[in-house]
């Protein structure tokens, strides 16, 4: 066996039984394509979400319904059910403002935060404390929620494509296998 050998083996050198992985399927010609643009962002985070808060809920109001019966349930679903439809509303806002009018939508975030606060905590104190409220399961839901609902909108967030630069369509007199930089 020659020097040259030694350094640099060949494919005809390889020992196929040190290795049960074959040399695999040769490759194409056809490029990898690039995934488009998602429908909405913002529908699918909401659905992500409100079935990763909803399911945490379902774990708790067992709880809760074990605990202190159907009383705690309720308090449960109506503390997580309230958090949703605050974090749900921001939602539908990136949704139907956010494709129009990207940069006005943070303007309306903030315009729509102050409103909901104001608006949640004036339905909370019209309606009072319902008699069979449990104030503890009550805040357990409503925290569960949060917790959960967040979570699930950093997963979301995490795994979104989004398009950071304005890439320009490829020329049809680039060839294949070439980067144009």
């Amino acid at each position: 066996m020659s020097c040259t050998k030694i350094l640099r083996p060949t494919f005809d050198d390889w020992d196929r039984m040190t290795s049960d992985a074959g040399p695999g399927p040769v490759s194409g010609n056809g490029s990898v394509g690039a995934s488009g643009p998602r429908e909405s962002l913002w529908l699918g985070l909401l659905g992500l979400s409100s079935a990763a808060a909803t399911a945490a809920l379902l774990l708790t109001g067992v709880l809760a319904l074990v605990l202190n019966g159907w009383a705690g349930a309720f308090s449960t679903a109506f503390g997580g059910l309230l958090v949703m439809v605050f974090f749900a509303i921001s939602l539908l806002i990136g949704h139907f403002v956010g494709r129009s009018n990207p940069s006005g939508a943070i303007g309306l975030f903030l315009a729509t935060y102050v409103v909901k606060v104001i608006g949640f905590a004036v339905v909370l104190f019209v309606l009072g404390e319902p008699a069979w409220l449990h104030e503890r399961w009550f805040l357990i839901g409503a925290v569960v929620s949060v917790v959960f609902w967040q979570a699930a909108e950093i997963y979301g967030f995490g795994k979104a494509r989004l398009q950071i630069y304005n890439d320009p369509e490829p020329s049809p007199r680039s060839e294949r296998g070439t980067t144009d930089v």
